[in-house]
């Protein structure tokens, strides 16, 4: 765990240079500002002050913007804020790291609400439908990364036909910059990404050999079926731009998969998620690994017996500003396994 928490801070110092180092030469919002957000036409007469981040990532890019000032709360938080944001993260009001109330957003009387998933603000949440913030004036945002069809797959979660990258989260910071008239700030990230993003790509198997990843989120028992990372989704892309392939051959968001499906794929390498919302026993990464080693049949898995066991920070495996994090994360431990250059 300390070498996830010093790759972060690490990351998070690199930002911060970006940041500091920008021209203030972008040109500046002009209101009204009317942007196309998941199907919905979203006006904005002027900057919010009182935002609302629903979900970590919307949470974290606003923070990495430098608005803690603009927020007056978030909420649903699958892991702590990343350690740089941590001073900043302490100003801003947290409402739950679970799924809030809408009467306990209102309470705050916000301007302007963002939201990392469909199950935050979307059409079958159980907080709210965006049409509620409508009725009362607050402008909502989704995350483009995550609005899914829900054709294939029928949950909220939805299905993507196509693999994820990080172009839909350079648009959403991209468009939050816009939003608060902090362009500049914006710009300065997305370049950030970008650049660790082609270092990242330089990461390939020492061997040649093109790896196959299974990315274990969390399971309700070790008897359940495993909540993956699906193959077009964030862990598609980690397992991509580390130039491998998911094991998990699904288009749906999230699949939930029994083990013997999981020892049926035979991957090279298991990256097990980290989560500090201690929903499950198996939300902790000790626990994942004990089961994984332990279990008669699923340590027979070749990244199991090779002792090919990764630690990932879980909420890099949604499409949001930590996966590439994640992937840092990730290259890291298998360089010190010999696994990539």
């Amino acid at each position: 765990m300390t070498v996830l928490k010093s790759l972060l801070a690490a990351s998070g110092l690199c930002a911060a240079l970006g940041l500091a180092a920008t021209s203030s030469a972008q040109a500046a919002t002009q209101y009204p500002l009317t942007i196309e957000n998941c199907g919905a036409s979203v006006t904005f007469q002027q900057a919010p002050e009182r935002a609302v981040g629903l979900g970590q990532n919307s949470a974290e890019i606003m923070l990495l913007l430098g608005l803690e000032d603009k927020m007056v709360g978030t909420a649903f938080w699958p892991s702590k804020v990343l350690p740089q944001l941590e001073a900043a993260n302490a100003k801003v009001k947290l409402l739950t790291v679970e799924f809030p109330t809408f009467e306990s957003i209102l309470a705050q009387n916000p301007d302007f609400v963002a939201a990392a998933l469909p199950s935050l603000i979307g059409p079958t949440s159980k907080v709210a439908k965006r049409e509620d913030f409508d009725k009362v004036g607050v402008p909502s945002y989704i995350s483009p990364s995550t609005c899914l069809s829900t054709e294939k797959v029928k949950n909220e979660y939805g299905s993507r036909d196509q693999l994820w990258n990080m172009d839909l989260l350079y648009k959403e910071i991209a468009e939050l910059s816009q939003i608060f008239d902090v362009a500049d700030r914006g710009d300065a990230l997305i370049a950030d990404f970008k650049k660790r993003e082609a270092a990242l790509r330089a990461s390939v198997s020492a061997d040649g050999k093109k790896l196959s990843y299974v990315f274990w989120f969390s399971s309700p028992s070790p008897t359940a079926d495993a909540y993956l990372g699906g193959k077009n989704g964030a862990s598609g892309f980690i397992a991509d731009v580390l130039g491998g392939k998911n094991a998990i051959d699904a288009e749906a968001e999230w699949p939930t998969l029994g083990w013997e499906g999981i020892i049926a794929a035979n991957p090279d390498v298991i990256v097990v998620a980290n989560l500090d919302r201690n929903r499950w026993e198996l939300d902790k990464p000790d626990a994942k690994i004990k089961f994984l080693t332990t279990d008669p049949a699923v340590s027979q898995i070749t990244a199991v017996k090779n002792k090919a066991m990764v630690v990932m920070d879980g909420q890099a495996m949604n499409p949001t500003v930590r996966t590439i994090y994640g992937a840092e994360q990730v290259a890291e431990q298998l360089k010190a396994l010999g696994l990539l250059k």
